[in-house]
């Protein structure tokens, strides 16, 4: 059976980090993506960033470029966000999600990763951010 399990949220300020972890098990490790994804309040869960392991490639939302780095381990079969100099928009339950594609190519520059395309989900760990 697939699971997925997040953690490494917590409460920090504004220009803190956090690292979120991600360990999964249940499943061939390279014939998925892996990606991570959020959901504040009132607003739908949204891609944050995503390791396609087949094709060896990341993608990261704009509003975290330069911030936020994804990482993974094969062998311990761990996914980590590394997040640094975080901004209050970032406040949000985060998740981990199995499936994929991480992108889709249209118009100039690729989409991120959809929730519809992700079937297998970790609890969520809460990331707030004070300003």
């Amino acid at each position: 059976e697939v699971q997925l399990q997040a953690s490494g949220g917590g409460s920090v300020q504004a220009g803190g980090s956090l690292r979120l972890s991600c360990a999964a098990s249940g499943f061939d490790f390279d014939s998925y993506a892996i990606g991570w994804f959020r959901q504040a309040p009132g607003q739908e869960r949204e891609g944050v960033s995503c390791v396609d392991y087949s094709a060896r490639r990341t993608w990261y939302r704009d509003s975290v470029k330069g911030r936020f780095t994804i990482s993974s381990n094969n062998v311990e079969k761990t996914v980590a966000l590394q997040m640094n100099n975080l901004k209050p928009e970032d406040t949000a339950v985060y998740y981990c999600a199995l499936g994929g594609p991480c992108t889709y190519y249209s118009g100039n520059s690729p989409t991120g990763p959809m929730v519809p395309d992700f079937g297998s989900w970790s609890q969520g760990t809460l990331v707030t951010v004070s300003s």
